[in-house]
């Protein structure tokens, strides 16, 4: 809303000062700290310790619902393969360019084609943009 209103007074005759008033912003008011400083070693001792043991078989912070507990952690064995393979590298664009298609394996041929559509839209994006 005050941004609608100050348009209208940067067409107006109003001297710069006044504009610039009335787009100024205020900081809120910091509330007072309590006694004994930031807090930084006091609040580091009021924190449990965990044991290596339980950061071990426990995921912390996994569980979403409001009653409930942490997820224990599985055998590899009881994960699926999938999951092993999703921080592999995969092939930038330019090392797909430098194969041939018809040799690529179908996963590389799909992200192929994607990537390079997305750099032939940014182009075209580019060439038509209005500057």
């Amino acid at each position: 809303m005050a941004m609608s209103w100050t348009r209208g007074l940067r067409n107006a005759a109003v001297p710069r000062h006044a504009a610039q008033m009335v787009e100024s912003r205020g900081f809120a008011i910091a509330s007072k700290a309590k006694k004994g400083g930031k807090g930084g070693a006091a609040d580091a001792a009021k924190t449990p310790a965990l044991s290596k043991e339980l950061k071990s078989t426990t995921v912390f912070g996994a569980n979403i619902l409001k009653e409930g507990s942490d997820p224990k952690i599985q055998p590899d064995s009881e994960y699926p393969d999938w999951l092993w393979h999703l921080l592999d590298k995969r092939p930038v664009l330019s090392e797909l360019r430098r194969k041939d298609p018809k040799t690529l394996p179908y996963e590389d041929l799909k992200r192929f084609v994607k990537l390079d559509n997305r750099a032939r839209i940014k182009e075209n994006n580019a060439l038509t943009a209005k500057n």
